[in-house]
């Protein structure tokens, strides 16, 4: 018998054809029956092809969004969040491809806004101290300056403002405006946070590991680490201009 799911985790892709496939499985072998939205932005290594064969086996339960080219972060979630709520899924959440997030935290940020009463889960690699994985040091006083840097400017009371690991209440991705979105790059996930703060939404975080990948190229790049640090200014900036 064929299982319904009322939560969906949304995966954006771009040249994962090394990764795709363990981690579907990874999903898909856990007890709580997830549903997967692969949004794919044209990968020159198949990686979309991979996923059609892949939904002969979970028919269900695999989705794919093909996109014409390499569009953004950021555009590639608020086009899995439309997808989301056309259909009836009420928890929705942001996934990395590569492993850095473990799929056996999924049913813990699940547990956090179906149980706990959270709007709003993160997958923290800093509420409990440093915990993360394989990342040469620059990296991580990097990513943990940067989160103090956006938790000092927005004050917002969360660990790891750059997570990309959460876990939405639909009410939440219903409520903002996501058309209003702009950032579609590093700063897209702090944006996304500050707006749930910012709409008065309970926000949790959940302590996980990150492990950085074993597998691909990682898309970390000068830009968006710039898109980040002077979006963060303009965000705050117009919500006080706003009230």
């Amino acid at each position: 018998m064929l299982m319904q799911s009322d939560s969906l985790v949304i995966i954006p892709t771009y040249n994962e054809m090394e990764n795709i496939q363990l981690i579907l499985d990874s999903i898909f072998k856990l007890k709580y029956p997830f549903h997967v939205l692969v949004v794919d932005d044209n990968s020159p290594d198949g990686t979309a092809g991979l996923v059609k064969e892949y939904m002969k086996k979970y028919p269900k339960s695999l989705h794919l969004l093909e996109r014409k080219e390499k569009l953004g972060l950021g555009t590639a979630y608020i086009e899995g969040f439309r997808w989301a709520l056309s259909r009836e899924y009420e928890y929705i959440f942001e996934m990395d491809a590569d492993f850095s997030h473990d799929p056996e935290d999924l049913p813990r940020l699940l547990k956090a806004c179906k149980d706990e009463d959270a709007d709003m889960a993160i997958g923290s690699r800093y509420v409990t101290g440093v915990n993360v994985v394989n990342w040469p040091m620059s990296r991580v006083l990097l990513s943990w300056i940067a989160s103090k840097y956006v938790r000092f400017i927005t004050r917002m009371k969360i660990h790891d403002t750059t997570a990309g690991f959460v876990c939405y209440k639909r009410k939440v991705l219903e409520t903002i405006k996501l058309d209003k979105v702009k950032f579609v790059g590093y700063a897209f996930q702090i944006e996304m946070k500050f707006k749930t703060y910012d709409k008065g939404f309970e926000i949790v975080e959940v302590p996980v590991i990150f492990t950085d990948r074993t597998r691909g190229e990682s898309k970390m790049s000068q830009k968006i680490i710039s898109e980040a640090i002077f979006g963060v200014i303009k965000l705050k900036v117009k919500s006080l201009f706003s009230k």
